[in-house]
This record gives structure tokens, sequence and C-alpha cells, in this order.
């Protein structure tokens, strides 16, 4: 018997933005809560690495990956912003693109840690005033991007 993916199945969390190759999602799942800036891009076609795709797609996927990046620094300036492709328990192409906060539940470790204290409510509270306006940006900007077509060099 095959699973599903959950990735093909579902969009996963909120949609931010759609293209023909890819979506990006504010991911809402009981990982992510206390991490009001958790992202993921997540490939459209059922690839498990990177290097399965081709090098005009691997191209558009990190141009992708740099636009998350530069709009979650430049509307929160996060103490750092966590990169991840990990795809172990989802063997679906997708990245995790986290905006990390000191007052975060978590830093500096990973998201995936263990808590080492409670979220700072005032640092969540800015986060969520911030995140419309973040997210109308998101998907602008991701629109802008060079279409699937774009040569890779």
């Amino acid at each position: 018997m095959t699973s599903i993916c959950p990735l093909c199945a579902d969009d996963g969390g909120h949609v931010i933005a759609r293209t023909s190759k890819f979506r990006v999602i504010r991911a809402q799942g009981v990982n992510e809560t206390g991490f009001p800036a958790f992202y993921r891009l997540i490939w459209r076609a059922h690839v498990r690495e990177f290097t399965d795709l081709v090098e005009a797609d691997q191209w558009l996927c990190m141009q992708a990956l740099v636009c998350v990046e530069k709009t979650l620094r430049q509307h929160l300036q996060p103490d750092k912003i966590n990169l991840a492709s990990l795809g172990n328990q989802v063997p679906h192409l997708h990245w995790h693109v986290i905006a990390r906060f000191a007052w975060d539940s978590h830093f500096p470790a990973p998201a995936w840690a263990t808590e080492q204290r409670p979220v700072s409510p005032e640092g969540y509270a800015q986060v969520l005033r911030q995140r419309q306006a973040l997210e109308t940006d998101l998907a602008k900007q991701i629109g802008l991007l060079p279409s699937e077509n774009h040569p890779a060099l």
C-alpha cells in the first residue's frame, strides 16, 4: 500500500503565493506554534531532492528562496533566518524559511529543538501586526520572479 504525499494532497498551510512550479505557504501546524513567521517553499511536482530538478528549475527555486528571505528580513528584521530542506519525514522537495528572534521559545537552538523559554507575547504580537503587509509584499515579489522558462544562466 502506498501512502499519499501530504504535500501533494494538501497545500500544507496558508498559501501566500502560488506559481506553476511552487507555492509559498505560512506553516500552521503544531511544530510551528510559537513561530509566527514560519514559511515553506513547496515545489509543485513531487520530487525528493533538489538535484532532481532541471537546472532552470534549480535556479528558479533559489531565486524564490532568496525572495522569501529578503522579504522576511525587510519587514521583520529578525535576529536570524533559518533555511532548511530536510524531507526526512515528508520526502517531497520543500524548504523551511523561518524568521528567528532572540525572544522565541527555542532561540538560538533550532525550531525543532527543546523549548528553552516561553515565547515573548510582545515580540509575537509585533510580528503578527507586521505579517499582513509582509505577506502582501511577499506575494507581489514572488509574482515578479522570472517565469519557469527563464534560462538558468
